[in-house]
Order: structure tokens, then sequence, then C-alpha cells
């Protein structure tokens, strides 16, 4: 007879998710995660299978709980030409006064990036299509700044901007204000090509 079970996963997930974006996978063990959730590891491999289970839901809880609303000032539409500017101030902003979904911790896909994904094939597709996710959505934005400007430079700024945005995310672990002004620096091109 199959166990039930008898915890929230999504409180148990999002436990996880910040224990992992902390400590990164290769750092955090099944005890830290035993302690951290209060549950045994019977109950979390039996929900989750393995320890690469409990990081994969934890990506993909971050993913949707703090990276895609993040991007939303990008991609909602009406699409205003002010979007790429405004995605930027709320990220120096996270990143000055950090909080729940950003306390200092850069992004736990990129996080990853520096660390397992260099050896795992399925985590360097994870951190590649959150890369492009975020140029999609910095494209689209910029889309709405200049709707007549040439494929060439639009997917050249796009690039260039998802370069500032991935520089100062990993950057953020060990130099916040250095990440802060490389984000102001995004802010400053978007400007400076508004003219």
């Amino acid at each position: 007879m199959p166990r039930t079970q008898d915890f929230d996963t999504a409180e148990v997930i999002g436990k996880i998710r910040n224990l992992f974006w902390d400590k990164g996978f290769e750092a955090t063990s099944i005890p830290d995660i035993e302690r951290v959730t209060g549950l045994n590891r019977s109950s979390l491999y039996n929900a989750f299978t393995n320890k690469r289970g409990l990081f994969d839901a934890a990506v993909e809880d971050y993913l949707d709980r703090v990276v895609r609303p993040r991007l939303r000032i990008l991609t909602d539409e009406p699409s205003h030409p002010d979007d790429a500017v405004r995605y930027y101030r709320s990220l120096a902003d996270a990143l000055t006064e950090p909080h729940d979904d950003c306390p200092g911790r850069g992004c736990l896909v990129l996080n990853s990036a520096t660390g397992f994904a260099a050896h795992d094939d399925t985590q360097r597709a994870v951190v590649d299509a959150y890369r492009h996710e975020l140029s999609t959505a910095l494209t689209h934005a910029l889309r709405a700044v200049d709707q007549d400007m040439p494929a060439a430079v639009l997917e050249h700024r796009a690039r260039l901007l998802t370069s500032l945005s991935v520089s100062a995310l990993v950057l953020s672990r060990v130099n916040r204000d250095e990440a802060v002004a490389v984000v102001n620096t995004a802010i400053a091109q978007l400007e400076e090509w508004r003219r």
C-alpha cells in the first residue's frame, strides 16, 4: 500500500529552494534538507525520488515564483518604451534591499552555472533555457523602444543587456555594490539608446 503524503508540498519546496539558493546543490546535504523541512529522508525521497529531484523541484519553484514574475515587466502587453528600464530599476532595488525573493543569494539558476552545471548536461540546459527566456523578454521590451530597429541591432542589444543581467546576478553574491553598478550601467545604456 503506497504511503500518503502528510506535508504541504509547496511549503517544503519553498524551504528546500531557499536552502539550495543559499548553499548550492553540491554543498547542500540530505541532513541539511531534513533539518530545514522537518521531514525524514524516506518522506523526501518518496515525494521527490532523490536529492536531484528535490533540486529540480526547487528550480521550477524559483522560476515560477521569482524569475517569471520579475520578467513580466518586460513581457506584459501593452508594452511600453520604459519597460526595460523599469525591469533594471526593480532588479537594482532587489539587490540593494534584499528581501525574501533576492536576499543576497544571486540567482539560483545562475549560481549552478558556476558549479555543477559545468559537468551536468541537464542543468546546463536549464541554465541556457533561463538565459534564453531572459533574452527573449529583453528583446520584447527593446522592440517597444523602437519598432523599426533592425534585427541585427535588436539581437546585439538584447545580448548585451542579457550579459549585464547575468553579470549582476552572479556578482551579487560576492559584491552587491558592483552588482548594482552593473545594473545601473544597463539603465544608462538603455537611456542612451532612447535618445
